[in-house]
């Protein structure tokens, strides 16, 4: 039976969920279930903090974990990443008032608030500066007009909410995290992992793809082609219609309203854009 630790709750909770649910795994309807077994799939899931999740894995108590990039690294855990999954998308990012022509450099002896230490200093030697590390279990942007620290290191979406507290972000991003799969460093992979990997590829694909459907002039069909490659080619059908032709062809879903405005440029009718509910690539 493999065994995944997932997020219990949260943001990362939520779309973890969301996602082995579109990959067909079987997922808890009561958030206080800490165990899951779903026995079609041979997994049981176990819920835990999202922190905790690379230390349980790294010290080979489960197989599995889905977690944030920043959080695997902060834990130094014997844990390696093995997939990205597309959400969860955030950067890492020092703050501080009136800071913006700091460099890195200009945190030498200075305290620095945050939630991520060992994250933070492995970046911070890597850079030969020391400076003193202040841990916060929340509100980093609180620690500068508390005074507590000088500057902080923190997890920022927006940065709406260090503006707010005063602050301005300075240097380059320390690191660019999201969600990730993980497993236990120096063994073999565990059974039932190919399985996993190749479902949620899928449901990346479906999330980030659509489908798209057209009629166009058999004269037109190259320069139709050229703006809906597909994955590995279109699929192209005659139509009863004499001189025209069926066309279907995977397109990056950010794009599809663009793609659909060249076709008709093109000559193509019958535009149809519809939503993959799963494939195999």
């Amino acid at each position: 039976m493999l065994k995944i630790a997932l997020p219990n709750k949260g943001s990362l909770a939520e779309e973890t969920t969301a996602m082995l649910r579109e990959a067909g795994y079987k997922q808890r309807t009561d958030l206080k279930d800490l165990v899951l077994v779903d026995e079609a799939n041979g997994v049981e899931f176990y819920y835990l903090r999202p922190r905790d999740i690379a230390v349980y894995v790294g010290e080979r108590t489960l197989d599995l974990g889905f977690t944030g990039r920043d959080m695997l690294l902060d834990s130094a855990a014997e844990a390696d990443e093995i997939m990205p999954l597309g959400f969860g998308g955030t950067r890492f990012r020092f703050a501080a008032p009136g800071a913006s022509e700091w460099t890195v450099a200009d945190l030498e002896g200075k305290r620095i608030g945050t939630s991520y230490p060992g994250l933070l200093r492995s970046y911070l030697d890597s850079h030969g500066v020391t400076a003193r590390l202040i841990k916060l279990d929340g509100a980093v942007e609180s620690s500068v007009r508390l005074g507590v620290a000088d500057a902080v290191a923190d997890v920022v979406e927006t940065g709406s909410t260090l503006k707010r507290a005063g602050l301005v972000m300075f240097g380059d991003s320390i690191l660019d995290s999201e969600a990730i799969l993980i497993k236990q460093r120096g063994v073999a992979d565990p059974s039932g992992l190919d399985l996993l990997k190749r479902r949620l590829t899928g449901v990346i694909a479906a999330r980030n793809y659509r489908m798209i459907d057209y009629n166009v002039p058999v004269e037109e069909l190259e320069a139709a082609c050229s703006i809906t490659p597909g994955i590995d080619s279109p699929t192209v059908s005659p139509l009863h219609r004499e001189g025209w032709v069926a066309v279907r062809a995977m397109i990056p879903s950010k794009q599809a309203q663009a793609i659909m405005d060249e076709l008709w440029d093109a000559g193509a009718e019958g535009i149809l854009v519809t939503d993959i509910a799963a494939c195999r690539l």
